[in-house]
């Protein structure tokens, strides 16, 4: 590890909050943990900037604070399906194998196929992350870039199999319905009739007191918004 990667673990360090840490640990994190906020993260950010190559050896780390951040410093140009594949593997907790690796995944040009090639995976963190990856691509993808037909198809595949499902997996097929409907102009009729067929979905979220989205309701607030159809600038945020 170089002398940058080893002085930004020794600030993340230092930033860390015992309170912040407990919550995290609720959140599923299993990997050594800080507990250092995104906000501070951030701060770290803009000094260094995008660094790949830092963000590369920050993911090996370990840590799960300097992991996070990681996904924030890399270049998803950058990103190949063999780094993503292992960044997978290694992400242990449901913030990074559920949003660090799918945002960086959908927003590099392996994002279609690694959603697909996950999403068939038995392992439950896996499967979660190709569904995450999906309502990533969603979200950031011209309509008229998207593979309709094969959207259509899995709004079916959720709504025959979401009850059957692992719990991040039926998380994550919950969202994708919602994706569709949000983020899909030409779908949102397709992803409330899902919707509605498939009704209330139970997930157990552990101690946190994060609750499983209506996705009728969501899709209908946002349309109440006019907001259908705008699509996001980038996954990550």
């Amino acid at each position: 590890m170089n002398a940058s990667a080893s002085a930004i673990l020794k600030q993340l360090k230092s930033l860390g909050n015992d309170r912040y840490c407990s919550t995290m640990k609720k959140h599923g994190v299993v990997e050594t943990l800080y507990g250092v906020k995104i906000e501070d993260m951030k701060k770290i950010l803009k000094t260094t900037g995008q660094d790949h190559e830092l963000a590369l050896e920050l993911f090996d780390s370990g840590v799960y604070d300097a992991m996070y951040l990681a996904g924030l410093m890399a270049d998803s140009r950058k990103m190949t399906k063999t780094v993503l594949r292992k960044w997978l593997k290694q992400a242990k907790s449901p913030t990074l194998f559920e949003y660090t690796v799918p945002w960086l995944a959908a927003e590099s040009q392996h994002g279609h196929a690694l959603a697909v090639e996950w999403i068939d995976r038995k392992n439950e963190q896996q499967a979660a992350a190709g569904w995450a990856t999906y309502c990533s691509l969603l979200s950031i993808t011209p309509d008229e870039e998207l593979d309709l037909p094969e959207v259509k198809q899995l709004l079916k595949r959720v709504e025959k199999s979401i009850h059957e499902v692992p719990d991040r997996v039926r998380y994550w097929m919950n969202n994708f319905v919602i994706s569709v409907g949000c983020y899909v102009a030409p779908l949102t009729k397709n992803a409330i009739n899902t919707a509605e067929k498939i009704g209330k979905v139970e997930v157990d979220m552990g101690e946190t007191a994060c609750k499983v989205p209506d996705a009728v309701s969501y899709i209908q607030k946002v349309e109440q918004r006019g907001t259908i159809g705008k699509k996001r600038k980038a996954a990550r945020c």
